[in-house]
């Protein structure tokens, strides 16, 4: 498990990087700023959390279910969260109605909540 969680860490990282160059560089002058602010927090929370699965992979063993499940339900926010914007933000820009990920994105924060609570309990309780 401790490599899945480091292989996603890097991937977020490494899109994180990319994404945020193409945001200063090249969105700049193709997205409005509040598309280009939302596009900003999407890679913000991605590398956030990259940094975090990082970390993780490398301190925690998996062995338990609240370990396990801090890994899932961080990654999977992310995927939901930061992805989910990217798409409103591509809508935005191509002028195509992408509504329907418009509840993506508060579901993949509710799962980043979830994996934070559940990485404070593991430490405040030793779960």
């Amino acid at each position: 498990m401790e490599i899945i969680v480091k292989s996603f860490g890097a991937f977020f990282g490494l899109a994180s990087i990319i994404l945020g160059a193409f945001a200063a560089h090249r969105f700049r002058r193709m997205l409005s700023p509040e598309v280009l602010q939302s596009f900003e927090t999407g890679v913000k929370y991605m590398m956030y959390h990259a940094l975090a699965l990082i970390f993780l992979g490398f301190h925690l063993n998996f062995q338990s279910l609240g370990q396990r499940l801090t890994a899932l339900f961080m990654i999977l926010g992310v995927l939901l969260f930061s992805f989910s914007i990217f798409g409103l933000c591509y809508g935005a820009y191509k002028n195509k109605n992408m509504r329907f990920l418009g509840p993506v994105t508060p579901m993949g924060g509710l799962l980043l909540i979830v994996a934070w609570v559940l990485l404070f309990t593991q430490f405040v309780l030793g779960f």
